[in-house]
């Protein structure tokens, strides 16, 4: 069975219900479903959230050392978390697929999300779609990994 790592950053947590007219109006766990049934037989989605740098960095390291890819969305950390940046670096540079998502359009929003230090290593970039967001990222790895 192949896993899949799927890592959010801060404030994530609160999907649903910290500010739908962006995020729309659904949770993690709802997120969970979606990739699950997309997924299919034979793939593990590892769904992870955290508000902590320093655990994402980890579950980064994590997926290195057990060679799994990882749909990463950074959420705040994606415009400043230079060791963020490094610890995603060691899994691309590890030939381990890595997909930066947004549920939003960062480039759409304020001047400060127009600025990724996560895209410049990441294998690709997908925003803007919602949770189709994560699902196209799971395709896009399906097809690589």
């Amino acid at each position: 069975m192949t896993r899949v790592l799927v890592l959010n950053g801060p404030n994530l947590g609160r999907l649903g219900s910290r500010e739908p007219d962006v995020y729309g109006s659904q949770d993690l766990s709802a997120l969970r479903v979606q990739l699950v049934d997309e997924a299919g037989d034979g793939v593990e989605i590892d769904l992870r959230q955290t508000d902590d740098e320093a655990e994402l960095i980890h579950w980064l390291y994590e997926a290195v050392d057990t060679s799994t890819p990882v749909i990463l969305n950074p959420a705040a950390f994606t415009h400043y978390s230079y060791a963020l940046r490094d610890a995603a670096a060691l899994v691309t540079k590890a030939g381990i697929p890595l997909v930066e998502v947004h549920i939003s359009n960062p480039h759409s929003r304020e001047r400060f999300r127009h600025t990724s230090v996560i895209s410049g290593v990441a294998t690709g970039v997908i925003a803007g779609f919602g949770f189709d967001s994560y699902l196209l990222a799971l395709g896009a790895i399906r097809r690589t990994a």
